[in-house]
Formats: structure tokens, sequence, C-alpha cells
């Protein structure tokens, strides 16, 4: 599989999102480690996770946990794997969601999940979303704290624009590393953070790249149309959208399947031609 970088460090150019395996509708924990398996024997190496991807209140950091286990029981080698975690964001437990960016709860939450991920120091932890009640700044310098006390390894940020990229790459002192955005054929409202990013060398990590669990499923149109004329799904032609749009984009589709992922992870070698290009736009 091809790489593209997050900072100093190479990853393969289709990332795992490690949501799908749970939330609500999520797969026994089996078939769950087997989508996980099934990602790192396909060369996937990079890992997208939060503390706040579960259902219920009493199971704050499922995901993590589960990529924990998953990890440790994968018979091959995993040390070029990089795990992005999130936090800020959070589950009560009864489906709704709310936001914490206050500093002395970023880094509570950074160290419950260094403690479920099992690991001195986090690969990438980002400010998972931006907190109205806390300043921008405070926040982002709550994450610089845990860079420079060496509990996370490298910071990113997610769910900003452009004005924030800019304000949290001097906070870090040009430190930041990625911004993961929602972005995909249906949701495009994120260029203007893709193309600073592509400006500045920062990493853009979509997530729900596919434009979420439902309409996964159902890409049609120009995808449909490109899809046939290669013989492949048109979730991989938009996955490879994704790479041509950007050489520092990373697309981080979720899967609870291993067939899922399988065919994702197989996007970095379809080459879309410049018709291609031109009917997906």
């Amino acid at each position: 599989m091809q790489s593209r970088r997050i900072g100093d460090v190479p990853v393969s150019a289709i990332g795992f999102g490690g949501m799908p395996i749970s939330i609500e509708g999520r797969p026994d924990e089996d078939r769950s480690i087997r989508t996980i398996h099934a990602a790192l024997d396909a060369g996937i190496t990079l890992i997208d996770t939060a503390d706040a991807y579960h259902i219920g209140a009493a199971e704050v950091g499922h995901n993590e946990t589960l990529i924990a286990h998953a990890l440790a029981s994968y018979g091959g080698d995993t040390s070029a794997v990089l795990v992005a975690t999130k936090g800020g964001h959070l589950r009560p437990g009864d489906g709704s969601w709310y936001v914490d960016g206050s500093p002395d709860y970023l880094k509570r939450a950074c160290e419950d999940s260094l403690k479920r991920l099992g690991v001195d120091a986090i690969g990438l932890y980002q400010y998972h979303r931006p907190d109205p009640a806390v300043p921008y700044a405070d926040s982002i310098g709550a994450i610089r704290d845990l860079l420079d006390a060496g509990k996370i390894r490298m910071a990113g940020i997610s769910n900003a624009n452009p004005d924030q990229i800019r304000q949290a790459r001097e906070i870090l002192g040009g430190r930041l590393v990625s911004v993961q955005n929602q972005f995909s054929p249906a949701f495009r409202s994120s260029e203007p953070e893709l193309e600073l990013c592509t400006e500045l060398g920062i990493a853009f990590l979509p997530w729900s790249p596919l434009g979420g669990i439902k309409a996964a499923g159902s890409l049609g149109g120009a995808f449909a149309e490109v899809a046939e004329r290669h013989g492949v799904s048109p979730q991989r032609v938009a996955l490879a959208w994704h790479l041509a749009k950007s050489p520092v984009s990373i697309p981080i589709p979720g899967a609870s399947r291993p067939e899922t992922i399988i065919d994702s992870a197989a996007a970095d070698s379809l080459e879309l031609t410049t018709d291609d290009l031109a009917v997906l736009k």
C-alpha cells in the first residue's frame, strides 16, 4: 500500500475508522477483532478512534479498549501502526452528545486513553470538537501541554475551521500535524480546510469519507458510473477520489466487516483518469 505522512510518521494512504464497531448496531467482539485484523493484513497502518466511541455511559473508551485488544492479539508486526484517538466529545449514554474542552478535562481524558490503549504515549491525540463555553486557545493550550509533557507524540484537531487551524498551529508552535473534518462526495463544506491543510502540509483526515453508514452503501451517480468503468465498487472510487483531491488527504472509512475494509484498502491502487476526475469533480 502507498504511504502518506502525518507529521514525520509514514502511514497508509487509507486509514481505518473504528467508530462503527463500537456504536449502535455494532457487531460482536469476534467480528470486530477480525475486521481490525483484516485492516492490518491489508496494509493499513492508521487506526482512528476516540474515547466517545461507545454506547452506554459505563463503557467510555469501548473502541480504544477494543483496538488495544486487537493489536495485542494480532499475529504480525504492529510497530508501524499509528493509533489516533480524540478527547473532548462525550456521550452520556442516552444517545446524545456533548462537549467539554476544559483543559483539566482534556488532560484527564488523555490519561484515561493512555491506560485503555496500554501505551506510554499516544501516537496522535486530537481535540475532538470545539467547546463554545471554553476559549479555543485554552483547549489547544492543554493539547500543547500534553505534547510538551510527552503524553502524546503528535497533536491534531477535529471539526475545525480555517481560523481555528491557524490558531492551533500557532499555539502548538508549528506542531499541528492533522485536521480531521467531515468530508465526502455528499458533504464538501470542508473544502476550505482541505485547501489550507494542503498549503500548510498538514494531514487532512476526512471522517465519514463515504457519507456515513447509511449513505456509504448507496453511492450512485458519477461514482457508480466510474465504478462500472473500472469494475470496482463505488465506495472504492470515492476513496480514490479523496486521495486524488490532495497529497495530504488520508480518508478513514469506518468498517464493521472484514470484507468492507479490504475493499476500502484497495482504493489506493485504483488510478482514476483525468476523464474520471472530470466526471466526479
